[in-house]
């Protein structure tokens, strides 16, 4: 039986993608560059693969937040600062939110039978802000942040906290919901709790990451849980 069910926050409950487009747009016009499409793409693609590196504890997350705007300016030859465009990008990820579809309702109806917590890689100040802009707070019984842990996922070290902060802890009755395979589905069976992979576009896994259920929308989750 499910009794406490871990979060992932960007893209699982909350639109990252958006969020992330409409503050890169608005920074690349502060710093006086045309927000061509093409460097939209360009940046979330240099942004996830950064990230990517952070999981494998090949980079710190002061490296990934100033390399990936370092290499499209390098790219595009725009002669700006990345310190510059961190700082203004990160107010504007703090403003505001989007939900993912259902994120709300299915908080809202999963926090009555089970313990809900946040379990994110993001920045700390931005990640608060966002849960606060969204009025979440209210289904949470716990909050676990890497910035502030100081592990990031997908590291057993991550889900050691988690787990030594939850009352009355049991891996049997944890899982872990999230979309990417690379940080909560692999940190999760590392960790040998249920891992439920949220696959809104029923992406194909070709990786040797194999979660123990997989999702297309988040309204299954309250059936789901009751049959482990």
């Amino acid at each position: 039986m499910i009794r406490n069910i871990l979060f992932d926050l960007d893209d699982t409950l909350l639109d990252f993608h958006m969020a992330e487009k409409i503050a890169l747009k608005k920074t690349l016009l502060h710093l006086g560059i045309e927000p061509k499409e093409e460097f939209l793409t360009r940046y979330s693609e240099i942004n996830l693969a950064q990230w990517r590196m952070l999981e494998q504890g090949k980079l710190t997350r002061s490296q990934v937040k100033l390399r990936r705007y370092q290499i499209l300016f390098d790219e595009i030859g725009a002669d700006c600062s990345a310190e510059q465009a961190t700082e203004y990008y990160e107010n504007l990820l703090c403003l505001g939110h989007y939900f993912i579809e259902g994120a709300e309702e299915t908080l809202k109806v999963l926090s009555k039978d089970y313990c809900l917590f946040i379990a994110s890689n993001g920045t700390a100040k931005v990640q608060r802000s966002r849960i606060e802009s969204a009025g979440i707070w209210k289904y949470l019984s716990g909050l676990f942040i890497s910035q502030e842990i100081g592990y990031d996922k997908p590291s057993i070290g991550f889900f050691n906290y988690c787990f030594a902060h939850i009352d009355g802890f049991c891996k049997a009755e944890t899982t872990i919901v999230g979309d990417s395979l690379t940080s909560d589905i692999k940190g999760g069976n590392i960790a040998g709790i249920t891992t439920v992979w949220y696959n809104p576009k029923g992406s194909s896994n070709s990786s040797d990451v194999k979660p123990h259920f997989e999702i297309r929308h988040l309204s299954e989750l309250e059936c789901l849980f009751k049959t482990i």
